[in-house]
């Protein structure tokens, strides 16, 4: 199954089971603009239409960039602050639209991670990186600042010093520095490939509870650690009423693979 959009392609594994979001602007270096966001939020509904879709996936189109930004040109027309407010507004709709998705979220960062890319890439859940990749937020540079999240979700991802280190200078990471300092899970030589991996690995455990452990960590990260520790409380009691408790508790007693189901 695939669905074209003109900017991207939204396609999923032969089972169902993967959606993988293609960024496909090459000539642009999947630079995002304004359409590009409106699609990006079509094809993130779309993807959760099939019942079967447990996780989804987002790399880049051609050789050289996951996503190399904003795309700039956009920006030349912005003139007054409520302006600007509202087109940082509009990409950190798309970026907590991928934040507040119900399943895992993976980037598979295959090149130029930039401005707005990383940003999308801050937004999804786990992070692949190719050996290439370059990752940074050179915003200063432009005498602008990350606008799409970056100032907010970096610096819970990786801490304040290392972020502010990043967008201060603007300067670009590495795979294996980004690794080193936690702003990626894995490096591998095919990013894609590793990340279907990883998605596997996680789809193989209870929807339910995947859903709800996604819950509680991004929701617990906005209060204190007592909040949290009630909002770990509240969800483990939601899900200790799911039938894949149930059938996952089975498993374990009678040493057999657990069938969820998802409810």
């Amino acid at each position: 199954m695939e669905e074209d959009f003109k900017n991207l392609t939204l396609e999923f594994t032969d089972d169902g089971a993967i959606a993988i979001i293609t960024m496909n602007r090459p000539k642009a270096l999947n630079a995002l603009n304004s359409e590009t966001l409106q699609e990006l939020g079509a094809a993130l509904e779309a993807c959760l239409e099939p019942p079967e879709t447990m996780a989804l996936i987002i790399t880049g189109g051609g050789e050289k960039a996951f996503i190399a930004g904003a795309d700039i040109s956009e920006f030349k027309g912005i003139e007054t602050a409520f302006e600007g407010r509202e087109a940082a507004l509009g990409g950190q709709d798309a970026m907590s639209s991928i934040a507040a998705m119900p399943i895992p979220t993976i980037a598979a960062i295959n090149g130029f991670a930039l401005g707005g890319g990383l940003e999308l890439a801050l937004a999804c859940d786990l992070r692949v990186a190719s050996p290439n990749a370059k990752m940074g937020l050179p915003e200063v540079g432009l005498g602008l600042i990350p606008g799409y999240g970056g100032t907010q979700r970096l610096p819970r991802l990786i801490g304040e010093a290392r972020a502010l280190d990043l967008i201060l200078t603007a300067r670009h990471v590495g795979a294996e520095e980004a690794l080193s300092m936690g702003l990626v899970n894995r490096v591998a030589d095919n990013a894609l490939l590793e990340a279907e991996q990883l998605a596997r690995s996680i789809i193989k455990n209870a929807p339910v509870a995947l859903g709800l452990a996604k819950e509680a960590v991004r929701r617990g990260l906005t209060g204190t650690l007592n909040d949290g520790l009630e909002l770990e409380a509240d969800l483990f009691g939601l899900v200790s009423s799911s039938k894949d408790m149930k059938e996952g508790v089975a498993a374990f007693l009678e040493k057999r693979k657990p069938v969820f189901q998802g409810e």
